[in-house]
């Protein structure tokens, strides 16, 4: 039984995980993550020195797989087509994000509403991580949007690309307005695949929207 117990740093990681989605960055302690994992702060601090620093560590283990097969996505499309939809581009995002949030493995759906709710929140430290560190996949992005909406300035652009990704995120966040609007059992926003029927049409009409006046 002991054999297959996971080694302390990734326990620590799976725990962390769990409760900064459940509780937010700011209310998960060190104390409950130690208590949840059975470890001691010692072990913290030696497997990854603050909170912060586990905070970043539990993203970077789920988000670079993520963004590598978000930008290879791009690479099949862009070999594929030389001038992709801009469906065809939100789909190279969307997948990815469908893919991981089903795979408990990766980190499933507690990772992706993770991820959202942590961009969503404005955790200041782990976008400026993220900015630097993953900033081939801002700049290609934003060249593929580009090339697909050429009617479109670059501050016009960067406004309906800031809506977009935040409306997806917002999306796999977990939080169920729809619940707010919709008082039904049948009808709910944490289903990925309703999310992603729903979702991917009202992004796209966003982003090919005619400037008003």
């Amino acid at each position: 039984m002991e054999a297959n117990r996971p080694d302390t740093a990734t326990r620590i990681l799976d725990v962390a995980e769990q409760l900064f989605v459940e509780q937010g960055f700011e209310a998960t302690s060190l104390r409950m993550i130690t208590q949840q994992a059975e470890v001691n702060l010692a072990a913290v601090n030696y497997h990854f020195g603050s909170k912060d620093a586990l905070f970043e560590s539990v993203f970077q283990r789920r988000l670079a797989p993520l963004i590598a097969s978000c930008l290879a996505e791009l690479d099949q499309l862009e070999a594929k087509e030389e001038h992709p939809s801009v469906e065809s581009l939100v789909m190279t995002f969307i997948r990815p994000c469908l893919a991981l949030s089903k795979d408990p493995a990766r980190g499933g759906a507690l990772f992706v509403r993770l991820l959202s709710r942590t961009l969503v929140e404005n955790h200041r430290l782990l976008r400026e991580t993220i900015s630097q560190q993953y900033s081939v996949f801002v700049q290609r992005y934003t060249r593929a949007f580009r090339h697909a909406l050429p009617e479109f300035g670059v501050e016009e652009l960067a406004w309906r690309m800031h809506f977009a990704f935040s409306v997806m995120f917002n999306a796999f966040a977990g939080n169920d307005v729809l619940k707010i609007f919709f008082r039904s059992q049948i009808v709910t926003a944490r289903d990925p695949d309703m999310i992603v029927k729903h979702l991917v049409p009202f992004v796209v009409a966003g982003l090919v929207a005619p400037v008003p006046g």
